[in-house]
């Protein structure tokens, strides 16, 4: 992260990465792909957690809440490493290559939603527009809670933001 932040993504190699921690480039390809994959780490741990937190909900909430309840489990995970967020963030926001790799890492996430949802009975098109909405939900509220303004906590700004589109969608 401080490479990225001191040179910029573009003009960081794999070799001063290496260098930097320690390693040998062959060890740093061992455990990353590529570059990219430094800040994309946390994905699948993050999946990980938002489908066993779903399996895991009341099956008496309907299919939105039950997802919203899973996006809250992931606030203590990410409290952990809030300067983390935002130095990432800011790091994939500056780079379209980056933008594009983290909408392919929700539509994943999306996607396990999904399948989970239709576990849990829901059909479709509701599992995958839940599971859709849901990303929406995260990815707003994310982008909120990474703001160097908003020190609210991560779980308030999922509800905040499902309020929001619960009333969006409701026509008020």
């Amino acid at each position: 992260m401080e490479l990225y932040s001191e040179r910029g993504f573009e003009q960081t190699t794999v070799a001063d990465i290496a260098e930097r921690a320690g390693l040998t480039e062959r060890t740093f390809f061992r455990h990353f792909a590529d570059k990219r994959e430094v800040l994309f780490l946390g994905a699948g741990p993050l999946q990980e957690l938002l489908v066993n937190a779903l399996v895991d909900a009341p099956a008496s909430l309907a299919p939105i809440d039950a997802v919203a309840t899973a996006l809250e489990t992931a606030g203590p995970m990410f409290l952990e490493h809030r300067e983390f967020s935002r130095q990432r963030q800011s790091i994939i926001m500056a780079n379209a290559e980056l933008r594009e790799r983290e909408l392919i890492k929700l539509a994943s996430l999306a996607s396990a939603i999904a399948d989970t949802l239709r576990r849990r009975g829901v059909g479709e098109p509701a599992a995958n527009l839940t599971a859709e909405a849901g990303i929406a939900v995260f990815k707003i509220a994310f982008e909120r809670w990474v703001d160097d303004e908003n020190e609210q906590d991560f779980a308030q700004l999922i509800g905040e933001s499902l309020a929001e589109l619960k009333a969006v969608a409701a026509g008020h």
